[in-house]
């Protein structure tokens, strides 16, 4: 009796331990890409996306589990300036039409403190894939308060960022227009209705 019992605790623990990270949907009202640049040198712009797609797996028990794949139509590119959004869509930069999505997908997750992670992945733009880091802050694990999404668990992250545009291609009027982009990227997430089971 006293080993099937051992038995029984054993495979109960390994099939907590081998446990497939959960399903994350984004809220898209409550997620933004950001990115910046400098304009020779006399002032610093800024920029989002406004759309976004992912796809996610996190284990609030042991972050390290967790993924992301990210797919960002370049054409949401909005900086509230609409002939400079159509320039930065133009082949002279992001060559939406040639090249019409960036994607990030996750490759290595490891804690950098207490509410920090680095999220190492591909990062493709303009048909270019490089490695990129991720600086991540947990900022909240937890039943969301409200709205639809009421009582189901939830996360929330910011990420940071710097990449090299000339690396990817998109070399016009560097430096005087900075080769350094800043990336600054804040999301809600929340498990899907009637989903609370591990991701498979």
């Amino acid at each position: 009796m006293r080993r099937t019992l051992l038995l029984a605790a054993l495979l109960a623990t390994a099939g907590i331990a081998t446990a497939s990270p959960t399903r994350y949907d984004l809220d898209p009202n409550h997620t933004q890409v950001r990115f910046g640049w400098t304009h020779f040198g006399f002032s610093h712009q800024a920029g989002r996306f406004d759309k976004v797609d992912a796809q996610f797996r996190f284990d609030p028990a042991d972050p390290t589990k967790s993924s992301v794949a990210v797919t960002i139509p370049v054409a949401s590119i909005d900086t509230g300036v609409p002939a400079l959004d159509e320039h930065l869509r133009s082949s002279d930069f992001l060559d939406a039409a040639k090249y019409p999505t960036a994607t990030f997908k996750s490759t290595h997750v490891e804690t950098a403190g207490p509410k920090a992670l680095k999220v190492t992945g591909d990062l493709t733009l303009h048909g270019v894939t490089k490695p990129v880091v991720l600086d991540v802050t947990i900022n909240q694990v937890g039943p969301y308060p409200m709205g639809p999404a009421g009582g189901r668990p939830a996360a929330g992250f910011d990420a940071t960022a710097t990449i090299k545009r000339s690396a990817f291609g998109i070399d016009k009027y560097v430096p005087n227009v900075s080769d350094d982009i800043t990336l600054s990227i804040t999301t809600e997430t929340h498990v899907p209705k009637d989903d609370g089971a591990p991701a498979k």
